[in-house]
């Protein structure tokens, strides 16, 4: 079963509950480029899932067939309940050397980027943390963990930690000691120093109290949300490629081999002495601190939200037809996502060429649904081509008619 898609109507009535909470308590904590972006991020690694977790499935179950020590039923309730515990243990590693490892926090960064902290935010998710996530939870094939529990476990462990994204719930006494809080997990997202690589569990706080990783979230320190090296970009595909970029870059630059290929596998922060030398990166001064914004008139915002929601259901179809579909129309449909994504971001950032993507997107909706028809991602209906036609010039006439407005001078 695909509890995720099930409980996306779930998300999105909290998101929309959130937003009421916003306003009855006169605060807040969204700004529509930001809660598009991590929506489009978690779109982006939800439909890229469907191509890439076969490599951590592929895996642990063949670590189960060939290797486990022991043979663990999941007819039995105890079974469930140790592997409940034992997927956060893991999952608290998995969450530690992704923040204390260059290549780990490449994929890791994506979810801390948002400078807001809300539901939405819960839902920013990377699409390459498939590369080597799957290695932590080995020990639990090795145990026996059958990989219906393994994945069942897994999704109950993510869906926990929707809740807990969240500026409105306060501390909560004794649950401070044993579970995963809003309040303890707004540290996590902290860029503060005092806050930083701290509080890793997914369900349990006891790893992080049992490790020495533990912060409680302090009144005199108010919580800066965001990374030091801020993505300053509403581009979902540039959010998830922007470490792996730094690094190549550093790896590129440095004069030893061995730099090269180790940077890599550093402390997250580690650079070459030499590249270090010659290419300074100065951390921003929180006290100065300024969110990432770009001044976009009511109608480029309107449309924007228009055209997300419609990636939005096509996310949402990808993920309930995609187990169904062939590899080429798995493909089409990432690319359809991936492309129409990143237009959306340009959008959103007011870039020059934003109106010309966005009229190019358009003009390749008749040939895309063509290809999708021919490779049995939709099925042809008779209201199909009028409605995408009226969709695609009813489009382009709000494109021609939207006032763009140009950015504030720095």
């Amino acid at each position: 079963m695909n509890y995720i898609l099930y409980a996306v109507p779930f998300f999105f009535l909290l998101i929309a509950l959130e937003l009421l909470v916003d306003r009855w308590r006169g605060v807040s904590t969204y700004r529509l480029a930001d809660a598009i972006n991590s929506l489009s991020a978690g779109v982006l690694s939800t439909t890229s899932g469907l191509l890439t977790r076969v490599v951590g499935l592929v895996a642990y179950t063949l670590a189960w067939q060939q290797l486990a020590l022991f043979e663990l039923s999941a007819d039995s309730l105890w079974v469930w309940l140790v592997a409940f515990v034992f997927y956060d243990f893991c999952y608290y590693w998995n969450h530690r050397l992704g923040h204390e490892r260059n290549v780990l926090w490449a994929a890791h960064s994506v979810h801390h980027q948002s400078e807001d902290y809300n539901l939405s935010t819960a839902l920013r998710q990377t699409s390459t943390g498939f590369i080597f996530g799957w290695i932590f939870y080995l020990p639990m094939a090795l145990a026996g963990v059958p990989p219906l529990v393994f994945l069942t476990v897994g999704a109950l462990n993510l869906l926990y930690q929707f809740w807990v994204h969240t500026r409105h719930v306060p501390k909560l006494g004794w649950l401070e000691w044993v579970f995963i809080t809003p309040s303890n997990h707004r540290v996590h997202h902290a860029q503060n120093p005092v806050y930083m690589d701290r509080n890793y569990g997914g369900v349990f706080i006891l790893w992080d109290r049992l490790f020495g990783t533990f912060q409680e979230e302090l009144d005199e320190e108010p919580v800066i949300f965001g990374v030091t090296t801020p993505l300053a970009s509403w581009n979902p595909l540039w959010a998830n490629a922007q470490f792996y970029v730094a690094l190549w870059r550093d790896a590129v630059r440095a004069e030893s081999w061995w730099d090269r290929l180790r940077i890599w596998f550093m402390p997250t922060g580690w650079r070459p002495a030499d590249v270090a030398a010659q290419y300074p990166q100065a951390k921003a001064d929180l006290s100065q601190f300024v969110k990432f914004e770009v001044p976009l008139s009511g109608a480029q915002k309107v449309y924007a939200v228009l055209q997300f929601t419609v990636y939005l259901l096509g996310g949402t179809y990808l993920l309930a037809v995609g187990e169904g579909l062939s590899l080429p129309a798995l493909l089409l449909g990432l690319g359809w996502m991936a492309f129409g994504l990143y237009v959306i971001g340009a959008w959103l950032e007011n870039r020059p060429q934003a109106r010309r993507l966005e009229m190019l997107r358009l003009a390749l909706n008749l040939p895309l649904a063509w290809l999708t028809l021919q490779l049995g991602l939709l099925a042809a209906q008779p209201l199909f081509w009028p409605l995408l036609l009226a969709y695609s010039l009813l489009s382009l006439l709000a494109l021609w008619w939207t006032p763009r407005r140009m950015p504030v001078p720095a």
